[in-house]
């Protein structure tokens, strides 16, 4: 690969090193910098297990003008859930348990409430009735393990189990976490630790070490004026008290999401922290047949949609899910939000736009991280350019249905 060493206009700088091939990802990433207001972020990209993009700039904090690093680190938020999402699926590879177990075999507490017939693959696919607790969670609640799962426990089912399709945005760290913890006998963050990012060298945490803290840009919000507060999402969000929508973006109990708090426990649907490197490095192997992580036919398994909707009963739009993982989801006719892969892909997206997916088809893998959250529910204008130029650098096209093949 190319070393690359770019100064931009306002005194900024794009570092790294990208692949001939893929000169289309840098245009598309200085693009972000000098157009689409990026402050600070990393894209990285294999091909066929080799490392074809790697590319970091901006600044960390724009406060104290730190640069953004190679080793600059920060939240992916919900692209946490494919690596909770992951550690379950290598102990259901494992034969320790199957997707169709009832819960309620390993996590008696759970099933009460309407919850009896939830199934461990309801909890992956978003079809358990737990998309939200509806009670207020108390101040730090989050960060507090056996807090939430007792919250967890003890919530009425929102619907029959596997009647509906509801984002589990906050939920899934415990309704997944919980049973990796009991089927593992660790807790999620040693799972992971031990399990995957160990393996791979991934410098990538669910629950961050002290010593790490230093190396974290701090997150900056969306700007409100971008927001389109007429969607469906974000009306209910705001002015139906109570609505899924509501309790998912306001029942937080005051988490500060910039905090060492946060940053310390283990969320695992939400405080994921990384890079774009460790984001493609995850998925790297899961692009290239399950390598040491997973059988290759527990990657074809885990990466077929299986829960679709018209209408998300969290996100109030057509959503597509594989067991744990978004799939391609077009709404750009209807104005809703979208993240356009390729056909066999599969991935999470990051509220504020970071995204990691692993297409086998393409072998590619790629990661994209960033500090200047964008409006919207799914990927943004950045994101998703860095997407399409991955794509157009192998020579794909995108269909009628939008997808890249």
């Amino acid at each position: 690969m190319s070393a690359i060493a770019i100064e931009l206009a306002d005194g900024r700088t794009i570092s790294g090193h990208c692949d001939a091939q893929f000169t289309g990802v840098l245009a598309e990433f200085r693009r972000n910098f000098e157009e689409r207001k990026e402050q600070g972020a990393s894209v990285a990209i294999t091909h066929q297990g080799r490392m074809v993009v790697d590319l970091w700039g901006g600044l960390a904090n724009p406060q104290t003008g730190e640069v953004w690093a190679r080793d600059t680190i920060s939240i992916v938020y919900s692209c946490t859930k494919a690596a909770t999402a992951l550690c379950l699926h290598m102990l259901v590879d494992q034969g320790k348990v199957a997707y169709e177990t009832p819960v309620g075999d390993i996590w008696p507490e759970f099933a009460t409430a309407g919850k009896e017939a939830t199934t461990v693959g309801m909890m992956l696919t978003h079809t358990s009735p737990v998309p939200h607790v509806a009670e207020p969670i108390r101040k730090g609640g989050l960060a507090d393990w056996d807090y939430m799962i007792a919250r967890v426990a003890a919530e009425p089912a929102h619907w029959e189990p596997g009647t509906r399709q509801g984002y589990h945005g906050l939920t899934y760290a415990w309704t997944v976490g919980q049973l990796i913890r009991l089927i593992s006998g660790m807790p999620l963050g040693q799972y992971f630790r031990e399990n995957v990012a160990g393996p791979l060298g991934l410098d990538f945490h669910i629950g961050l070490p002290e010593s790490e803290e230093l190396r974290v840009a701090p997150m900056i919000a969306a700007d409100p004026a971008e927001v389109n507060f007429a969607s469906d999402f974000f009306r209910k969000a705001t002015t139906v008290p109570g609505s899924l929508p509501n309790l998912f973006l306001t029942n937080q109990g005051g988490a500060n999401f910039n905090s060492r708090e946060v940053h310390a426990a283990e969320i695992g649907s939400a405080n994921g922290i990384t890079n774009a490197r460790g984001l493609a490095g995850m998925y790297t192997p899961l692009a290239n047949g399950g390598g040491v992580l997973l059988s290759a036919d527990r990657v074809h398994r885990m990466g077929r949609v299986c829960a679709a909707t018209q209408s998300d009963a969290v996100l109030c739009q057509p959503m597509r899910f594989a067991m744990g993982f978004m799939a391609t989801t077009d709404n750009r006719a209807t104005g809703g939000d979208s993240l356009i892969l390729g056909e066999s892909a599969f991935g999470h997206v990051g509220m504020g736009g970071s995204v990691g997916f692993a297409d086998p088809a393409a072998g590619l893998a790629m990661g994209y991280t960033m500090s200047r959250m964008g409006a919207g529910i799914l990927v943004n204008a950045r994101g998703q350019g860095l997407i399409d130029a991955a794509y157009r650098a192998l020579g794909m096209t995108t269909d009628s249905s939008g997808a890249w093949r």
